[in-house]
């Protein structure tokens, strides 16, 4: 089946937008248009057959659902409970109470890799991100965690949004979330990030500058 990525209808093509594309929305207060975005690319994932995973922090998971429901009904089909999976941001990212980096990209390439066997055209995902604000043991690894995904994407293309509240992180942490995400929402449009760096000199600078 034809991957249809460019279902979700903000103004991109499959090719601007090809499966294991690492995309970033950072936001302010505007929750209209956030919802608006998520709730566009979740339909645009179970319209295309994919397997769609969201890490909920604002909402609990059946609110969540709830809110995706109000704004696009049509997308939750018979199959839909099991072709979209929401849980908490805990649970997708620190289960046992801290962070790992590299434990979350082998999470990713399992579910991956499970998904395309039961039969799903692709897999995509979404995830909010304010947790990382909280403190939570091995947060610190996020910048880097962000950099290294793009070389997992590479190898197994899921396609992904991550979501950061602009109020909640500095300046500074908002400039490398922006360096590591290829891709950005802006007015919700998803267009080529100017401030990109591949994540081999990425990195280097990143720890260079820590050490």
């Amino acid at each position: 089946m034809r991957q249809q990525n460019d279902h979700v209808n903000m103004g991109f093509t499959e090719q601007t937008f090809p499966a294991g594309t690492h995309i970033c929305l950072i936001y302010n207060n505007d929750e209209s248009e956030r919802e608006s975005v998520i709730t566009k690319y979740v339909a645009a994932g179970i319209k295309a057959g994919e397997k769609v995973a969201c890490f909920v922090d604002a909402l609990s998971p059946a609110e969540f659902k709830e809110k995706l429901f109000e704004n696009e009904s049509s997308i939750f089909k018979a199959k839909a409970d099991d072709q979209l999976c929401v849980m908490t941001a805990k649970e997708g990212y620190f289960p046992d109470g801290k962070f790992d980096g590299q434990l979350k990209i082998k999470s990713l390439q399992e579910f991956y890799v499970t998904c395309k066997d039961e039969g799903y055209t692709n897999v995509r995902g979404s995830g909010e991100m304010m947790w990382a604000t909280r403190d939570i043991p091995g947060s610190t690894q996020l910048i880097e965690y962000e950099a290294r995904l793009n070389d997992f994407l590479a190898v197994c293309p899921l396609t992904c949004i991550c979501q950061y509240n602009a109020n909640l992180f500095d300046g500074a942490t908002i400039l490398n979330i922006l360096k590591v995400h290829p891709m950005m929402i802006v007015h919700g449009q998803i267009v080529q990030n100017p401030y990109y760096i591949p994540p081999e000199k990425f990195l280097k600078d990143y720890q260079a500058a820590r050490n």
